[in-house]
């Protein structure tokens, strides 16, 4: 399957091998990146589309996990205009983005899919911690996103919806995992299946949002715990983040293990310092 296209702009965005920056694309792909030291903001672009996801965007994502450079240690993404993310643009269902897999070749559409997915995976790298400031809706694939963050800011004026299955698809841009291990199994299929729209003050209480906090308020705060993240030593950071990812499927011997694993490595580099 080929790259699809928007108004017959390539889609696909390239990273040069020895810069490690993104080429330019990236606005196209409906994405904004600002580079500040250790801070990156990803920014969804497409206000006048509340943010629609594209093949492109997702590229775009991808892309940018390649090229963040070393020295970058948190990520916030965030949302211009009214909305985080309003998740896929509808108009790839009439072509207008190129088309989906119509699964007629497994192998094909697997490799499509993985490709698409790679925009989100690279969030729970272990030497960043990445921040969702979610405002308005986030939807479908802007659910999955925000879900795919460390952190979640929520505004209050924030409502998330799994719409895919009824559009007659899955989510399959890797959000199933966190979204049962943060809400639970029944929570989980009951907010999949019926496609009900969640408030902001339920996703705090059911836990989709670390923070709450009101519209006016979203980049203050956000701000104050990148400050506080930043705060805390880098490799510390990692390897306690490397701890916590896989907490939930180790027995408590091998967590325990891990700890130790992951102590010796932070007393030898302390020592060394």
């Amino acid at each position: 399957m080929g790259d699809a296209s928007t108004n017959g702009r390539p889609e696909t965005v390239e990273i040069p091998p020895e810069t490690g920056v993104p080429v330019p694309g990236l606005e196209e792909a409906g994405l904004l990146l600002d580079v500040d030291g250790p801070v990156a903001t990803v920014t969804l672009n497409r206000p006048e589309r509340r943010n629609a996801m594209t093949f492109a965007t997702w590229r775009g994502l991808a892309a940018i996990g390649r090229s963040l450079p070393a020295e970058v240690r948190v990520v916030v993404l965030r949302g211009a205009g009214p909305s985080f993310s309003a998740g896929i643009d509808l108009g790839m269902f009439s072509g207008e983005g190129g088309g989906l897999p119509d699964g007629s070749d497994p192998e094909a559409a697997d490799r499509f899919i993985a490709e698409l997915q790679e925009g989100y995976t690279w969030l729970r790298r272990p030497d960043l911690v990445t921040v969702a400031a979610v405002h308005g809706h986030a939807i479908g694939a802007g659910f999955q996103l925000a879900l795919s963050c460390d952190i979640r800011v929520v505004a209050d004026d924030a409502k998330f919806c799994m719409k895919e299955p009824a559009l007659g698809l899955v989510p399959d841009l890797t959000g199933t995992k966190p979204l049962v291990e943060i809400a639970g199994i029944g929570r989980a299929l009951e907010l999949c299946l019926t496609a009900r729209t969640v408030p902001a003050d339920e996703a705090a209480r059911i836990g989709l949002a670390e923070t709450l906090v009101p519209r006016d308020g979203l980049d203050a705060a956000v701000r104050d715990l990148v400050g506080a993240l930043l705060a805390v030593d880098a490799g510390a950071s990692a390897a306690t983040k490397r701890l916590l990812r896989q907490a939930a499927g180790n027995t408590l011997e091998q967590q325990s293990a891990a700890e130790r694993r992951e102590q010796i490595g932070r007393l030898r580099d302390l020592s060394a310092r």
